[in-house]
């Protein structure tokens, strides 16, 4: 596995030099445009805009102003997360259009491109950085190290350990991940247990673990290499709690940093692109992606990683999984981890300002408080917006965006449920509920997110009133046109309030595969929401 230094070894000058390097670039990273314009007097330089992953970035930078010096072009580079270029590329007229994109793996361009994202193909690696099981000195001395480095069966296998994840449907890190535990923990019993136990710590991205590391909450996660060195450099590595050793696992995928030349550019930019390839492949790019702290992309380690718990061995990444396991991987997560995202559309009208007996309270009142309540049943990796719907809301539309869609942990911290909770019944409103069903399910369809459940959840009392839009026959022929089971969306439909009409709200959910429930008692709306999402999850 490498050479693997004790707390006292002490390290060789060149560490400390990688080290030195390793520090000033994970600064620049953080810068969000590095402009990188020709000096030699080229009156109209050709302008390249490259979108890189963000640990990746700076070396790029570096590596296209000596590009830039040498030819009549001028780089952009920018420091941008992959999951935003993602949603833009397949979104017309998306903010971030770049001519280059080098997310930090294969499988986010092929995702990309899943989801509607135009112009994408292949991508030539420009480095790697293998992901491994970072776990604290402490714990791998635990384990047995330095006299020997703990496996990723070791740590998923100690009893004890808090053990984080990066959520696999954002980061590509946790999706490794999740492929290297299947691998670790081959019996399915075990491996699914294992899952439900990272799951409770599963966080957006890979920063998220390195803050709760620095809280003492988690002893290990998975990673990076190229993090845990940044992490080590920054703390200086032996002898310290924060400390960090890799542990590796042959058949997790690592980052490859694809080079990716997208159909928007012109042939100018594709030449000045392919000057920038050349030299990130060469020598003065391999050295500087090196002393950033990545591998050559066929897995070579350049510099000496003595004194930094990492393997100088070289470690060829597996073969990247096709498109159907990532698929299946995914999905079981999901089932596992219940990460959502979810549309709730709010019913506002009329009909929904009638008090409710024996409660004091109007149906939408009671609607709102079960959505706001609801807000917490969701774990904060989920996403969700809110809709209200009546008819006529919003010009000709029957609906109107109230919460638009985000992460649940930042809708809390945002007073959402504070918002959800002043919602008012449209007095005159009838019930749009079939044109905005319709418009939320082909919303929902189109931005489908893989590694998650993908919902739309309907609060209604449950009938439709709007003699001027879609039949009933017409929407649930477009429903089950627009379900696929390869992407699926599911429609839950919760009637609140005594005289809810299951019937139909079971009609409408039934070519998605959804459900319809009733709360006609707003105290167990909690009750509802978990049993509809173990029910959508196999649990």
């Amino acid at each position: 596995m490498g050479r693997h230094s004790s707390p006292a070894r002490r390290r060789p000058r060149r560490a400390w030099a990688v080290a030195g390097v390793l520090v000033v670039l994970g600064g620049a990273g953080w810068i969000a445009t590095s402009v990188v314009r020709d000096q030699g007097g080229c009156e109209r330089p050709v302008v390249v805009r490259v979108a890189a992953a963000p640990a990746v970035a700076p070396a790029v930078a570096q590596v296209a102003r000596r590009v830039a010096q040498t030819g009549c072009a001028a780089f952009e580079v920018n420091a941008v997360g992959s999951a935003a270029v993602a949603q833009s590329l397949a979104l017309p007229g998306g903010a971030v259009r770049p001519d280059v994109w080098i997310p930090e793996s294969t499988l986010q361009l092929r995702r990309a491109k899943g989801v509607g994202a135009s112009g994408i193909a292949g991508g030539t690696s420009i480095a790697s950085s293998p992901v491994v099981f970072a776990v604290t000195e402490e714990v791998a001395a635990g384990l047995g190290w330095p006299g020997r480095v703990p496996s990723w069966a070791d740590v998923l296998g100690a009893p004890g350990l808090a053990l984080g994840l990066p959520d696999p449907g954002r980061d590509p890190a946790g999706l490794s991940a999740l492929i290297g535990i299947r691998a670790a923990v081959p019996a399915a019993d075990a491996y699914a247990a294992t899952l439900r136990r990272l799951s409770p710590n599963a966080v957006p991205a890979t920063d998220d673990l390195f803050t709760r590391l620095a809280d003492r909450t988690l002893a290990g996660f998975p990673v990076s290499e190229n993090a845990l060195l940044r992490h080590n450099v920054r703390t200086g590595v032996a002898g310290t709690q924060s400390g960090l050793v890799a542990s590796y696992q042959a058949e997790a995928p690592a980052l490859d940093y694809p080079f990716a030349v997208l159909g928007g550019a012109g042939e100018s930019q594709r030449a000045a692109a392919a000057a920038l390839l050349s030299a990130l492949l060469g020598l003065e790019g391999t050295n500087a992606l090196a002393d950033a702290g990545f591998r050559t992309p066929d897995g070579r380690y350049l510099r000496d990683g003595a004194g930094l718990n990492i393997s100088d061995r070289t470690l060829p990444s597996p073969a990247v999984p096709t498109d159907a396991d990532v698929d299946a991987l995914l999905g079981q997560w999901a089932r596992i981890n219940s990460s959502s995202r979810a549309r709730v559309l709010i019913d506002v009208s009329g009909s929904m300002d009638v008090e409710v007996p024996g409660t004091g309270r109007t149906r939408m009142q009671l609607t709102t408080d079960a959505a706001a309540r609801a807000l917490s049943l969701f774990k904060p990796t989920s996403e969700t917006g809110v809709w209200e719907f009546a008819t006529r809301l919003d010009g000709d539309r029957d609906y109107r965006e109230v919460l638009p869609m985000r992460p649940v942990s930042d809708q809390l911290a945002s007073g959402a449920a504070e918002r959800l909770r002043a919602i008012q019944a449209t007095p005159d409103g009838d019930t749009g509920l079939y044109d905005t069903v319709l418009a939320a399910y082909r919303l929902a369809s189109a931005e489908w997110q893989p590694g998650r459940l993908n919902l739309v959840i309907v609060l209604t009392d449950g009938r439709n009133d709007d003699d001027h839009g879609i039949s009933r026959d017409a929407l649930l022929a477009e429903l089950t046109r627009l379900s696929d089971p390869a992407r699926p969306v599911a429609i839950i439909g919760i009637g609140i309030g005594p005289d809810v009409d299951v019937v139909e709200l079971a009609a409408i959910t039934a070519p998605t595969g959804g459900q319809a429930f009733a709360a006609p008692d707003p105290a167990r709306i909690a009750e509802v929401f978990y049993g509809a999402l173990a029910g959508l999850s196999g649990a």
